[in-house]
C-alpha cells in the first residue's frame, strides 16, 4: 500500500502521519488474578489541521478459535501531542476510571512511551506504571502494554496487531 500524507495535517504531526487512519485486529491479554484472554480492537487516529491527533481505541472480549464477541471491554480516549526533538506527550481517558500521561519518542515507525502520571477514581484499580509500544511491522499497526498495578510489578498484559482500514 502506498502511504500519502493525510491532507489538511498540521506540519507538527508529520513524524506521525504513519499511524494516522483506523486499524482493526485481535489481540492477547493477562495478568495476575484473571485468565488469560483475547480481544478484537479498533483504533482511530485523527486530525482537525491542529497539531495534536485525536485518538479511541475500543475493544471486545472474543471467543477463543472462534473470534465471536462475548462482551464490551476496555476504551480509552485522548490526545497524542508531538513536540520537539521527537518528544511525544499523551494524555488518555479510560471507561474504567483511570486517567493517565504519557511521555515518549517517535522513532520513525515506532513509538515508545512510559507512564508520567496517573489518576484513579476511588472506585477504579490503583494503575502505577506502564509502558507502551507502538510500531508499523509488516504493514499492520503492532502494539504492547506493560502495566504495573494493584501491587505488581510492571509486566506484560495485552498486545494486538492490526490491520488499517481502506474503506474509511
Amino acid at each position: 500500500m502506498v502511504f500519502t500524507i493525510p491532507e489538511g495535517l498540521h506540519e507538527d504531526l508529520y513524524p506521525l502521519a504513519w499511524i494516522v487512519g483506523t486499524w482493526r485486529g485481535k489481540g492477547r491479554g493477562e495478568y495476575p488474578g484473571s485468565e488469560p484472554f483475547e480481544f478484537a480492537q479498533e483504533v482511530s487516529f485523527n486530525h482537525d489541521g491542529r497539531n495534536f491527533l485525536n485518538y479511541f481505541s475500543r475493544s471486545w472480549i472474543i471467543a477463543p478459535g472462534t473470534g465471536e464477541i462475548i462482551r464490551p471491554a476496555a476504551s480509552e480516549v485522548g490526545y497524542w501531542r508531538p513536540k520537539p526533538n521527537n518528544v511525544l506527550e499523551v494524555v488518555l481517558a479510560h471507561n474504567t476510571g483511570i486517567t493517565e500521561g504519557w511521555l515518549g519518542v517517535i522513532d520513525g515507525p515506532k513509538i515508545q512511551l512510559v507512564m508520567d502520571q496517573g489518576y484513579s477514581t476511588p472506585s477504579a484499580k490503583v494503575v502505577t506504571g506502564g509502558s507502551r509500544l507502538y510500531g508499523l511491522v509488516e504493514g499492520e499497526l503492532f502494539s504492547a502494554y506493560d502495566m504495573a498495578a494493584e501491587g505488581q510489578v510492571l509486566q506484560s498484559h495485552i498486545w494486538s496487531s492490526l490491520e488499517r482500514q481502506t474503506n474509511e
